[in-house]
C-alpha cells in the first residue's frame, strides 16, 4: 500500500525527455494533477522541438527546452535555471538524466523506474539485477516510484500512478473519465488547404523505425480502395527523409486515377496543423507512431496498425475511457471508443522486440501478414460504409 503524502506543491515541474509521443501521453497526468492542486503553477521540461504536443495546454504555464545531447555549458545554464525552484518534480521517464534534472530542480520527486518484460531469459535477468541496482538511488531520492510493465500496464496508467501517493485511496485515479489533451490547432497552410476536398481520410505510413512499417503494396491496395469510395486520401509524413521517401514510394505505385485523389503533405505540416487536418477527417489510418496517438486524442476514428509493440502498453488511448487498461494484449482486431487496433497473426505477437531480427532496420512478419482486407474492414466499420 502506497503511503499517503499531504504535500500541496505551489510549483511543479513535469519532466519528459524523449519523443513527442511521450510528451503527449503525459497530458492525462497533468490534467489529474491540476484537479489535485488547482492553484499550483505547472512547468514542463523536455527536448527542444519535442514539446509541440503541449501547445495551448491550459495547465502548463511555461515550457523549458533542452537539447537531447547538451554540452557542459548548457548543463550548467539549465542547472542554475532550475535549481530548487520547484516543490515537486514529476519524472515521467526512467533515464538517469531525467532524474538528475528532477534532483536539481525540486525539493521532492516522484518518478518512473525502468522495467523489464515477463518471461525473462537468464541474460535479461542479469540485466534486471543490474537495473535494480541502478534504480536504488532513484528510489532513495523519491517520495514514490512506479515500475514500468511493458506488457500489462498502459503508459497512461503508468503516468497517472505517479500521483498515487497523493490519494488516500489510489484506486480513485481510475474511477473517472481519462482523456489525452490534443494540442491547440492552427489553420492549415494554404498550399495544403487549397487541395483538400471533404470527405477525406488521413493516412500516416511512416513510423520512427523500419520494424513498424507496413508493406508498400498493402498501402497501394488500401489507398486505391479509399479513393474508389469517393474519398480523398491525405498522406501525412514527418519531415524526416525516410518518411518523405516512403510517401514517394507509395505514390509511385498508384495508377494515375488514384493518384489524382491523393494529397501528399510532404512533411510540411507542424503538429498544430496536423491536428487540424486530422480533426477534419472522417477517419485516420496509421502505424505505431506519435501521430496515431494524436489522431486518437483529436477524437477522430483511428485505425492503428500494431506489430511488435504491446497495445496494452502503448496503444492510442480512447478518450473518455474509465479504468486502467483499455486493451487486450493480443487480438486481430479490437475497438475501444474511437480507436481500432489491428494486429497480425502469430503466437509471438506482440514480442516487444525491434522486429523479427531485433534491430531497428528489421522487418516484422506480423505486419507483413496483416493484410489490407483487415484494414479495409476496420475502415468500413469506423465510417459506417
Amino acid at each position: 500500500m502506497t503511503a499517503f503524502s499531504a504535500l500541496k506543491p505551489k510549483k511543479v515541474l513535469f519532466i519528459a525527455t524523449r519523443q513527442i509521443g511521450d510528451v503527449l501521453v503525459t497530458t492525462p497526468l497533468i490534467s489529474q494533477a491540476r484537479e489535485l492542486w488547482p492553484d499550483a503553477e505547472f512547468h514542463f521540461l523536455g527536448y527542444r522541438g519535442k514539446l509541440e504536443m503541449l501547445k495551448g495546454n491550459p495547465d502548463i504555464a511555461q515550457t523549458i527546452e533542452t537539447s537531447d545531447r547538451p554540452k557542459l555549458k548548457e548543463y550548467l545554464s539549465l542547472f542554475f535555471k532550475l535549481f530548487q525552484r520547484y516543490d515537486l518534480a514529476v519524472v515521467t521517464q526512467p533515464s538517469d538524466r531525467a532524474y538528475f534534472y528532477g534532483l536539481a530542480a525540486a525539493h521532492q520527486r516522484v518518478g518512473v523506474l525502468g522495467g523489464h518484460p515477463q518471461g525473462l531469459t537468464e541474460q535479461d535477468k542479469n540485466k534486471r539485477t543490474k537495473s535494480d541496482k541502478q534504480n536504488a538511488w532513484k528510489k532513495a531520492i523519491c517520495l514514490h516510484t512506479v515500475d514500468i510493465d511493458y506488457f500489462a500496464q498502459h503508459v497512461i496508467a503508468e503516468k497517472l500512478r505517479l500521483l498515487e501517493i497523493f490519494y488516500k485511496n489510489p484506486a480513485d485515479l481510475f474511477k473517472k473519465s481519462i482523456s489525452v489533451t490534443a494540442p491547440a490547432g492552427d489553420p492549415i497552410a494554404p498550399s495544403i488547404a487549397g487541395q483538400l476536398h471533404a470527405p477525406y481520410v488521413v493516412v500516416h505510413p511512416g513510423p520512427l523505425t523500419a520494424y513498424k512499417r507496413w508493406p508498400l503494396a498493402y498501402w497501394q491496395t488500401l489507398l486505391t480502395w479509399i479513393t474508389k469510395q469517393g474519398w480523398q486520401v491525405v498522406l501525412s509524413a514527418s519531415p524526416a527523409k525516410q518518411d518523405l521517401q516512403l510517401n514517394k514510394d507509395i505514390l509511385s505505385l498508384l495508377d494515375e486515377e488514384t493518384r489524382s485523389h491523393v494529397v501528399d503533405t510532404a512533411g510540411l505540416l507542424p503538429i498544430s496543423q496536423a491536428g487540424t487536418l486530422i480533426r477534419g477527417a472522417i477517419a485516420y489510418v496509421g502505424v505505431d507512431t506519435s501521430i496515431t496517438h494524436l489522431a486518437a486524442a483529436c477524437n477522430t476514428p483511428t485505425i492503428a496498425l500494431f506489430g511488435p509493440t504491446p497495445p496494452t502498453n502503448f496503444g492510442p488511448w480512447p478518450n473518455g475511457f474509465i479504468g486502467e487498461q483499455p486493451y487486450q494484449l493480443r487480438a486481430r482486431s479490437q475497438t475501444v471508443g474511437n480507436v481500432t487496433i489491428l494486429q497480425g497473426p502469430g503466437e509471438c505477437v506482440p514480442c516487444r522486440k525491434a522486429g523479427c531480427e531485433d534491430r531497428a532496420s528489421s522487418n516484422s512478419e506480423c505486419l507483413d501478414h496483416l493484410e489490407p482486407n483487415q484494414v479495409i474492414a476496420a475502415l468500413q466499420a469506423a465510417t459506417n460504409k
